[in-house]
């Protein structure tokens, strides 16, 4: 296991020292769709960092007009969501994108860019992220298929988190890491295993050495430039438990090694997931174990329990089991105890964007506006 992370770890120095592709001159007196659309992705990628990098599908719409000093240039774009998460060092355009078999999201953007002095800029974007075929329509298509069910999902996230102590368990890391995001969770029903659930996750470095006796909810990530990440994927099932988890480690943006009896610096205000931090990336969602489901107490600003408003799948609760108060319940001692970590990215899950999207699918991650409106206030997820 530490050969493979080694080796996982040079690939991604790799990519990451690796030449990103050069964005063509953009002109307003040429043909400037291709140029402009690209840069357009660029920029929505640059920007997105939560879920994962998107590609462009199709220019839908090219629209130029002249202004003094240059031109400015609106642009509608059908992009489709790749398998590459955000903290992936692959340059998006390297990315595959998913089939329609794999649950696939796209996004329709209206992007707005001025160009001046040879300069070309995106000023504002906003996008329509959605399932290309919904849970229903895919229910219809092929019943047996597995859904997409919400990243705040009691039940998916009881099996993430189940993965996420195993990986601590086996792996020969030397801090404990703790969930930072959850990418997707698909769940279906098998006669013989019950219900399954199939997750993608990422997992951030904190400050806990492993083996010290140091309870999990008092680990904090370390900053967002000197942590490492990992992005991960596995398989749960009520009847056999986890089945599988393999992680995909990248490098810390900031590997400066510490001088003699220097200790790794704490962040003084860890930033929300979902919310921008300097680096791109974003501290732990959670640290108390996953959050009840959401409620709407007469407010419209809960999101369904499953995708789509249809319900969950057949049997998809797990009858009083309950999620833990986090994965395994076998972690460090709970006598050693430290200040809890705050609820820092469950905040993302129920209500992305700084809650300025109207009815947001809680199956996925969606493009955020730019600019990024002021935070609305964010309904909380009440614990039982």
């Amino acid at each position: 296991m530490k050969a493979l992370n080694v080796l996982v770890l040079l690939a991604s120095v790799v990519l990451l020292c690796r030449a990103a592709p050069v964005l063509e001159l953009l002109m307003c007196s040429e043909d400037h769709s291709a140029a402009a659309a690209r840069l357009a992705v660029h920029d929505i990628n640059e920007h997105h960092n939560h879920g994962y990098k998107f590609r462009l599908s199709e220019i839908k719409e090219n629209k130029t007009e002249k202004v003094e000093d240059g031109c400015t240039i609106e642009l509608h774009l059908d992009l489709l969501e790749s398998k590459c998460h955000s903290i992936n060092p692959k340059h998006f355009e390297d990315c595959e994108t998913r089939h329609e078999t794999e649950r696939d999201v796209m996004a329709h953007c209206t992007v707005m860019m001025a160009v001046k002095d040879g300069n070309a800029n995106v000023t504002r974007y906003d996008c329509d992220t959605r399932q290309v075929t919904t849970n229903k329509d895919m229910q219809l298509l092929c019943p047996d298929c597995p859904v997409l069910i919400p990243l705040h999902s009691p039940e998916g996230l009881k099996a993430v988190e189940k993965a996420v102590h195993e990986e601590n368990v086996n792996s020969a890391n030397e801090r404990f890491y703790i969930l930072q995001e959850v990418g997707r969770v698909l769940s279906g029903y098998m006669s013989s295993q019950g219900m399954y659930y199939s997750s993608e996750f990422v997992i951030v470095e904190t400050h806990c050495i492993m083996g010290s006796r140091i309870a999990i909810e008092a680990c904090d990530p370390l900053c967002p430039d000197r942590a490492r990440h990992a992005f991960c994927r596995s398989s749960y099932s009520n009847g056999a438990g986890l089945r599988s988890v393999d992680c995909e480690y990248y490098p810390a943006l900031n590997t400066t090694a510490l001088g003699p009896g220097e200790t790794e610096p704490q962040c003084k205000c860890p930033h929300l997931a979902g919310q921008p931090s300097p680096t791109g990336h974003h501290p732990s969602a959670g640290g108390n174990g996953p959050p009840a489901p959401a409620h709407d107490h007469g407010q419209g600003q809960g999101p369904p329990s499953f995708a789509g408003s249809q319900g969950p799948p057949p049997h998809a609760h797990d009858h009083g089991q309950g999620p833990p108060s986090f994965a395994g319940s076998q972690g460090p001692p709970p006598h050693a105890k430290g200040p809890p970590n705050e609820e820092r990215g469950l905040t993302f899950f129920i209500s992305p964007c700084n809650g300025i999207l109207a009815n947001p699918d809680p199956v996925l991650h969606p493009i955020c506006p730019k600019p990024l409106p002021e935070p609305r206030q964010i309904p909380t997820l009440e614990r039982p």
